[in-house]
């Protein structure tokens, strides 16, 4: 029996397996897969409580419960300069962002189109592109900055091209697009009537005065724009499963159908606290930024007395190494051989840097590194690092 074609082309999550790995192997400590081992904000986890108390129990509208819409469209009036968001017109509410990736790809790409992914990548966007029917072309970050070449982008935009993904702050880099950058691939979206799918589940995790910018935010992106986001990140709520998509309302009816026959929808009594959390003041924000550049410094200065050469992070929790000389000493040919030698005996999981790039042999030398953990935490992989001390 032959099954799907498209799906034989790609293998499961690689971030997920290490997470597998490492919880096979007792007092190993998980800094792979992106999520915090403290607990979410007590008024969120309240407001989730007293949703489910009301009986808020059944499905809400298909697209999104009002009340979060509502709260959606409100705050990226306030931080992200979207004052032009209807909660009635431009906004979908998901099963989290990756729902929302596959949803606007699905709504907004056929078969044949052509779909730009900056390299390395979070490693759901380059099968969401082949579950679509698209071609992904991949443009290069390079690193330590990872910058990238303008006239290698202009050069990929074709009569083919649909749409271009833009993960900013960045997984697995953490490099923060400037506002030059965003401006330049603005201009390529509106020469050659593409898409701009921005996933910025992010935002608020910035650091050295760095600025986030919504592509969105630019008038004359507001046609050619999907912004992606969710609660995961931002309040410590992986498992909850919401997220949303903002676009124009041409575009914003035909995510909803795609949408609606996929999930139907999003945790009601879970959309209700989501709604809740994004009318947190500045003050949660600000403390968020705090803590991460405090747990980033924490890793970062640990990685550099090792061989795995961190690359500082200008915004998400994640850091990026570079391991060629630490493979080279324990003949580890692969990023794969690398993560696993790497939990078997220092008893630290991470992610291998081949699964971000669609050509493995880009991240042989290179692993991830997540941060989102509590100070405890830190310090004990800082202790099992000491054993990799140069």
């Amino acid at each position: 029996m032959e099954l799907s074609k498209i799906t034989a082309t790609f293998k499961e999550s690689v971030i997920r397996e290490m997470t597998r790995v490492a919880n096979q192997h007792p007092g190993c400590i998980n800094l792979a897969q992106g999520f915090p081992d403290f607990p979410a904000p007590e008024s969120i986890k309240q407001a989730a409580i007293e949703a489910i108390q009301a009986n808020i129990n059944q499905y809400a509208i298909t697209w999104g419960s009002e009340t979060l819409r509502t709260a959606i469209a409100k705050k990226v009036a306030k931080y992200n300069n979207m004052k032009w968001v209807d909660k009635d017109l431009n906004i979908v509410v998901c099963c989290g962002s990756t729902e929302c990736m596959i949803s606007a790809m699905k709504a907004g790409v056929n078969p044949g189109d052509e779909v730009i992914i900056f390299s390395p990548f979070y490693e759901n966007y380059g099968p969401d592109c082949l579950l679509s029917g698209a071609t992904p072309k991949y443009i290069k970050l390079n690193p330590p900055d990872w910058t990238f070449d303008f006239d290698e982008l202009e050069n990929l935009f074709t009569t083919k091209t649909k749409a271009i993904i833009l993960n900013t702050p960045n997984n697995p880099t953490g490099k923060v697009f400037s506002e030059k950058e965003i401006k330049f691939i603005a201009d390529l979206c509106i020469k050659y009537d593409a898409i701009a799918i921005t996933d910025e589940i992010y935002e608020h995790i910035i650091y050295d005065n760095n600025k986030h910018l919504s592509i969105a935010s630019l008038d004359e992106m507001q046609d050619n724009s999907i912004t992606i986001n969710s609660i995961s990140k931002t309040y410590s709520l992986t498992g909850w499963r919401v997220g949303w998509t903002i676009a124009s309302e041409k575009i914003t009816s035909e995510i909803k159908k795609v949408h609606d026959f996929l999930t139907v929808g999003a945790p009601a009594p879970l959309q209700e606290a989501a709604a809740f959390a994004l009318s947190l003041d500045y003050d949660y924000y600000s403390w968020l930024r705090d803590f991460y550049t405090k747990a980033r410094d924490t890793l970062y200065n640990a990685l550099k007395e090792t061989d795995l050469q961190p690359i500082k992070p200008q915004g998400a929790y994640y850091i990026m190494t570079n391991c060629e000389k630490y493979m080279e000493k324990h003949d580890l040919k692969t990023s794969t051989e690398l993560a696993l030698y790497l939990i078997k005996n220092i008893g630290i999981a991470t992610v291998p840097g081949s699964s971000f790039y669609a050509s493995g042999k880009d991240g042989e030398t290179q692993t991830r590194f997540c941060f989102c953990k509590k100070p405890e935490t830190l310090n004990e992989a800082k202790r099992k690092l000491e054993k990799l001390a140069i």
